[in-house]
């Protein structure tokens, strides 16, 4: 069991009741690393090495999973407001350089990353533009934004660990706000994949099933589903975002 508490607003590896939100991060990371790949550390690229920022990084994992899909030369930062969570990470993952501080006034040099991800996060800020304009200052021109969030139209109301949650459109136009200095690319959306709708005609809802009661209170049919599931149980489309569970956003940086 980690050393973290669950607070809501992370979820972690390792905790057998989480598998399923954990699954569905890890998605986002691959998501964000297959972008990483093709844009900072193609075969033709010479220099300088990939320098990527996970902002919000909380437990460590994704920045880790970073680390390990680019390679030694490049450099993972990762920078969590919460000091338990920095600390964590830092003594967890050796891969990723580990910093303290606010998303809307991160510590760093203008145009000092290449990349700028951060998933299943914007949700929990207060002043979102804030955190936009500041992810576009530290990363270079051509440089890219690989970012996550609950879609407001299916996620279940009531966390209050979020201090705004986006729709489609909304998100869109939070983008489309900074339009001289960043270029939307693609938005696609995340949904259960084959053997999770199969569960749910079966049983009903599988997100609501877990909300429903507390791990203990889990029939042995959904605790054994639930720790079974992996990232290839979900899928990534870019139609119908309207009904996707989770939106992720590939926005360039403008030269």
């Amino acid at each position: 069991m980690p050393d973290l508490p669950l607070t809501g607003e992370r979820t972690m590896p390792g905790i057998w009741h989480e598998t399923y939100w954990f699954a569905r991060h890890v998605v986002g990371y691959d998501w964000a690393a297959g972008l990483l790949a093709a844009e900072l550390a193609g075969p033709t690229r010479t220099a300088p090495p990939p320098r990527v920022l996970d902002a919000g990084c909380g437990e460590g994992y994704g920045a880790q999973s970073l680390y390990d899909s680019l390679g030694a030369e490049a450099t993972v930062v990762g920078v969590d407001y919460d000091a338990a969570a920095a600390a964590h990470a830092a003594a967890t993952y050796p891969g990723v350089r580990v910093v303290r501080g606010n998303l809307v006034q991160l510590p760093f040099a203008d145009r000092a990353f290449g990349a700028v991800v951060s998933l299943q996060t914007i949700e929990h800020l207060w002043n979102q533009p804030a955190f936009v304009a500041e992810c576009a200052r530290v990363t270079e021109p051509g440089g890219l934004l690989a970012w996550s969030t609950p879609n407001h139209l299916t996620f279940p109301p009531g966390n209050i660990c979020h201090a705004r949650e986006l729709t489609a459109p909304e998100l869109r136009a939070l983008v489309e706000r900074f339009g001289p200095e960043l270029e939307l690319v693609t938005m696609t959306g995340l949904r259960h994949g084959p053997r999770i709708e199969a569960w749910e005609r079966r049983h009903g809802d599988l997100v609501k099933a877990q909300l429903a009661h507390g791990p203990a209170a889990w029939s042995a049919e959904l605790a054994t589903f639930v720790t079974s599931l992996t990232a290839a149980d979900f899928v990534l489309s870019e139609d119908d975002l309207d009904s996707s569970l989770d939106l992720l956003v590939h926005v360039r940086v403008r030269g």
